[in-house]
């Protein structure tokens, strides 16, 4: 049975395909389209996916969409109604005037059957945070666990608290608007002088630049959100807009008048803004684990996994077992939209057909793969001068270990925000100035922004205070071991933590081979991992994409697969 999933017209559009139960391809619209967070129609990630299964759009059972339009007929819309558009909008108009008849709805889903070419068309449009919760669920490895899914919105709901068993999700209870934990934090976002939904990140890592002690505005801020009974919580909407993603501003006067004016994009980061991230940060973490205490409580598992935008937050996500009653969590390697085509997919597969087989995610490597001849072909067509070699992890790790930064591009592409060795930036964690080398010269980005450490999973508790014993998808933040910390200054954020991912030689070989190469020559098991992109840009997807890069930053040297380019006049060892 083949189900191909859909997330669009939601943060970063997505296509996954599944068979049986089994992902056999996904990828975001963004790295084919080379868009960044589009959200149009993932018409070219479609054709990927089927291209992958060796099939047609006839070939598939069942399509499923992670949003569900029909929530939004819970109540009698005349614009569907009376004053049609055009006749497609019979497609609405219908059930819209039938659903006047029926009291006490809930619409679950909808489901469409199109009858094309003596084929049928099967179209499930399922609910938002059901898809997140399919995500969180159905990759975990736990036959029973407590789900939490947290995000800016999906039709109407922020949250939703449920119970996943064997092949089943149960909803427990839902929070909806204008109570949205992930809009709170947009909120902050867009105040400190950047761009909600898309810079939360530079946020989360403001929060580690604050001094320690008694922070000014952190009663402010928490007494702008009630904890209420059984986990649920309410926004004060004087300070934050009722119906969020107004322009020019998510919040309100009355949110400058509590804590200051809002910083302007072109001003001086200042003490008091790393004082404002880290009072919502830790109000939000304070959110999540009222939460995750009635959820606890209610479900009395230990086993929890999480879905949703909020849920990228790696700071809280590596918190999660030591301040809460959980034992162990799982979080895929997409929490955020981009992962509910994944989600819808298995929703529908496991939940609503009754499906078996589940297949717990181990790996991420589900897009677009180039072979050596597709990779010759490209820099050839580029005229680039290159070389092959035999063994071109042990290369790379020398080049590494003198200094060189390593633009790394092998195998299938990430599924999720994160590169996690197939698309990656390389470089010594042990040199202090390599992090401003390549946040000045390569991601042309904000010097405060941490990397990450790529570890050998054999020797990730010698280097980490872990709960864990495995990070695969650069998921958690944990803190790094204080007589460590001198031989990776590269990875030591400013509060002496590091957002690591755990390589295994099973899942990642030729990775994990470069890390053990590298390992050998400096006594050190890790290397600084990022994403290889440009600010603002996708992930590199295609061996053209990763010469464009390699070509407009300050990388020396460009892997492909087992070809090498070489920047000669740049090839001088960093101080």
């Amino acid at each position: 049975m083949k189900i191909l999933g859909i997330n669009h017209d939601m943060y970063i559009t997505s296509v996954a395909l599944i068979e049986d139960g089994k992902i056999i391809a996904a990828v975001p619209e963004e790295r084919l389209t080379r868009d960044k967070h589009t959200r149009v129609f993932p018409l070219k990630a479609v054709e990927y996916c089927l291209a992958q299964a060796n099939c047609k759009i006839e070939d598939i059972d069942y399509i499923a969409n992670s949003y569900n339009p029909a929530i939004h007929m819970e109540k009698f819309n005349p614009i569907f109604s009376q004053s049609r558009r055009n006749r497609a909008d019979y497609l609405y108009s219908i059930p819209d005037q039938l659903f006047r008849l029926i009291k006490n709805k809930e619409v679950k889903y909808l489901k469409q059957e199109i009858e094309l070419n003596n084929n049928q068309l099967c179209i499930y449009y399922l609910d938002h945070h059901d898809c997140h919760a399919a995500n969180a669920f159905f990759l975990s490895p736990f036959k029973k666990a407590a789900i939490l899914t947290v995000d800016g919105r999906g039709e109407k709901d922020t949250c939703s608290f449920g119970l996943g068993q064997e092949n089943n999700i149960r909803n427990l209870k839902r929070i909806t608007l204008p109570h949205s934990l992930g809009s709170f934090y947009s909120t902050y976002t867009s105040f400190l002088g950047f761009r909600p939904d898309s810079d939360e990140w530079k946020v989360m890592a403001l929060v580690a630049l604050a001094q320690t002690g008694n922070n000014p505005f952190y009663e402010k801020i928490k007494n702008t959100i009630e904890l209420c009974e059984q986990g649920e919580f309410r926004l004060d909407i004087r300070y934050y807009k009722e119906h969020f993603h107004e322009i020019p501003n998510y919040f309100t006067d009355e949110l400058v008048k509590l804590i200051g004016y809002p910083r302007k994009k072109s001003e001086v980061l200042e003490q008091k803004h790393y004082q404002i991230a880290a009072a919502m940060q830790q109000v939000t973490e304070e959110t999540i684990l009222h939460m995750l205490a009635w959820l606890q409580e209610e479900t009395q598992m230990e086993n929890l996994t999480v879905a949703g935008g909020v849920f990228m937050n790696s700071v809280f996500n590596g918190k999660i077992t030591r301040l809460s009653n959980f034992k162990n969590v799982f979080i895929s390697s997409c929490p955020d939209d981009s992962g509910n085509s994944i989600g819808a997919a298995l929703y529908l597969y496991h939940h609503i057909l009754g499906k078996g087989n589940r297949c717990p995610q181990k790996h991420s490597y589900y897009g677009p793969e180039f072979d050596n001849s597709e990779i010759e072909k490209a820099l050839d067509k580029a005229g680039l001068s290159y070389k092959k070699r035999d063994n071109i992890e042990e290369y790379s790790a020398k080049k590494i270990s003198e200094g060189c930064l390593v633009g790394w591009f092998q195998g299938k592409t990430e599924f999720g925000q994160r590169a996690l060795g197939n698309r990656s930036i390389l470089a010594d964690p042990r040199n202090p100035k390599i992090k401003d080398k390549i946040n000045a010269a390569v991601k042309y980005r904000e010097a405060f922004r941490p990397f990450a450490p790529a570890v050998l999973d054999k020797y990730a508790r010698d280097y980490f205070d872990m709960d864990c014993d495995d990070v695969p998808f650069m998921e958690k933040v944990f803190p790094i071991k204080e007589d460590k910390r001198h031989l990776i200054p590269a990875v030591v954020h400013n509060d002496g933590s590091g957002r690591l991912q755990t390589v295994n030689i099973e899942i990642n070989p030729r990775f994990y081979s470069l890390i053990e190469h590298f390992f050998r020559i400096t006594g050190v098991p890790i290397v600084v991992n990022t994403s290889f992109n440009l600010n603002g840009e996708p992930i590199v997807c295609s061996p053209t994409d990763a010469i464009k890069v390699f070509y407009t930053c300050g990388l020396n040297i460009l892997v492909l697969g087992d070809y090498v380019v070489e920047k000669e006049s740049v090839l001088t060892k960093l101080p």
